[in-house]
């Protein structure tokens, strides 16, 4: 996997070469390699090219996670009226549509993460994206007019189980390729620009609703033809394949990073080592790692060899801990996250946005506008605040901060459900929508990543299915109060991280392996 010393220096020297002879076939150059090296002299929120060039290839993954991930509340509205003339939809077929993407996911972000590791990035970047594609095209081929209306949803269903699975793989990819080229200065703050697009993707999502909405406003709402809210989702929805499409061909030709293949060698090196200071236990094993640094494996052995390193890194707490503390803090955040944002239909009826009264037409022009409002007022403004400060301020005091506040708004939203104004509660939500992980070593850091962040779907699946049930037999300022439970528990489960700023876990994990 990774590459020689010698050979480096081979490439090197061909390129010069070249360079010299002004020769015009040079090796594939992504310009990414710069990214790596960024300059000391400005502020860590000023980028350069390859860095704004390194996040849009990135980016468009997390913006297509938040745009398919909350597209479906929408969505769910205007089936409403396609398959069941405006009436409710069954609570059980709802609750497995808003959960189908985060039940993929669960799948996708822990089998990407783990590959990401086992057989490199560039080996895997860019399928996850593939997958959307082709779960996208499918979602949008759902037959409402030939099945029926409990069918019509099943179906959509499996396929948004299929597209969750791509979502999920590009949250520990995009992360870990970020990560990996990442100056250390300024790691976070390019870590939360690319979270800061999937503000951008719900705020766009909820955009495109309202803006096909207009055009289908006299079909619609002028002549009173109401199925053809079946044309706005089906465009809604395919509209993401726009980004998807665009970003494929650079994420399939994207270069291997240079410190993975570092941590590749460095890792390997150090466990050779330490294999043959315990000579007669181990000498097969000793056979096998020298093997392995003349010759690529076949990908099984590969994976398992990945597989007895990452169990036996956190076999040890103090990198147990870490690794518990994400998940922990991933898992409660979406209990409470997902909870509210895949529900958004009580809060919006509380700002006078449910689309309760007036034609077909304009109840769901009212949904899409309340969650424009909502969206713009806390997903976008929170991510950039984290931007700007979080190499300053530190991922550890940002994160137990926000669990504290999301805590805060939470027992107001709880204690005067019933009695605040539309400005005083639309203020209320919209800080609840602000968060890291950079804390694994580079060899470990997708399968670790993947991990917590599927842990954190868990907790989203658990929100979606049984929010609306909750709602009904303990009534929602009881549902917020858990929610509100679910948040201290992330701030105390946060101490058990360290502050990552200006730590490079790579280091940290050389020096455990000279102390071994």
């Amino acid at each position: 996997m990774s590459s020689s010393p010698e050979g480096s220096l081979k490439m090197a020297s061909q390129e010069t070469s070249a360079t010299k002879t002004g020769a015009t076939t040079q090796p594939f150059r992504s310009g990414l390699e710069e990214y790596e090296r960024s300059g000391e002299g400005r502020p860590p929120f000023v980028l350069t090219y390859a860095e704004i060039k390194l996040l849009g290839i990135a980016g468009v993954g997390f913006f297509l996670d938040a745009y398919d991930l909350f597209i479906i509340n929408p969505v769910a509205t205007m089936l409403q009226y396609r398959l069941y003339g405006g009436g409710a939809m069954p609570a059980n077929l709802q609750g497995l549509l808003k959960a189908a993407a985060n039940i993929g996911s669960v799948i996708g972000q822990f089998g990407f993460g783990y590959c990401a590791d086992a057989f490199g990035r560039k080996a895997i970047y860019g399928k996850e994206l593939m997958l959307i594609i082709l779960a996208t095209i499918l979602c949008i081929t759902t037959p409402t007019g030939s099945l029926s209306p409990a069918g019509s949803l099943i179906y959509l269903s499996i396929f948004r189980i299929l597209l969750g699975v791509g979502v999920g793989g590009d949250y520990p990819m995009s992360a870990s390729i970020t990560s990996d080229r990442a100056a250390l200065r300024k790691r976070g703050t390019l870590l939360a620009y690319i979270f800061a697009n999937q503000g951008w993707g719900s705020f766009v999502g909820a955009l495109a609703t309202v803006v096909v909405l207009l055009c289908y406003k006299r079909a619609m709402d002028g002549e009173g033809e109401t199925s053809k809210v079946d044309g706005v989702w089906r465009i809604v929805v395919g509209l993401s394949l726009i980004p998807a499409f665009g970003t494929l061909y650079q994420r399939l030709t994207l270069p291997e990073s240079t410190r993975f293949k570092k941590s590749q060698q460095r890792a390997d090196e150090a466990e050779l080592d330490d294999l043959k200071s315990a000579k007669d236990a181990v000498d097969a094993e000793v056979a096998s790692l020298s093997d392995r640094g003349k010759e690529t494996k076949q990908g099984a052995e590969d994976k398992k060899a990945h597989f007895r390193e990452f169990a036996r890194y956190f076999s040890e707490w103090r990198h147990a801990k870490i690794l518990i503390g994400t998940c922990s803090c991933w898992f409660l955040l979406d209990v409470a996250f997902y909870g509210i944002n895949l529900n958004q239909n009580v809060v919006l009826q509380e700002i006078g946005y449910d689309g309760s009264t007036g034609t077909p037409w304009e109840k769901l022009f009212k949904v899409s506008t309340g969650n424009i409002i909502i969206t713009a007022l806390g997903f976008v403004p929170g991510y950039y605040v984290t931007v700007l400060t979080i190499e300053k301020l530190g991922r550890k005091f940002i994160q137990l901060q926000g669990f504290l506040m999301a805590a805060l708004f939470l027992a107001i939203l709880a204690a005067k459900f019933t009695t605040l104004n539309n400005a005083s509660f639309i203020v209320c939500f919209a800080f609840l929508q602000c968060y890291p992980a950079e804390v694994f070593p580079t060899r470990y850091r997708a399968s670790a990543h993947g991990l917590s962040a599927a842990c954190g779907k868990v907790g989203a699946i658990i929100s979606a299915l049984v929010f609306n049930t909750l709602t009904e037999t303990i009534g929602t300022p009881a549902v917020l109060w858990i929610f509100f439970g679910c948040c201290i528990a992330g701030a105390g489960f946060t101490l058990l991280l360290p502050e990552v700023a200006g730590r490079d876990p790579d280091a940290v994990l050389a020096e455990e392996l000279k102390e071994r």
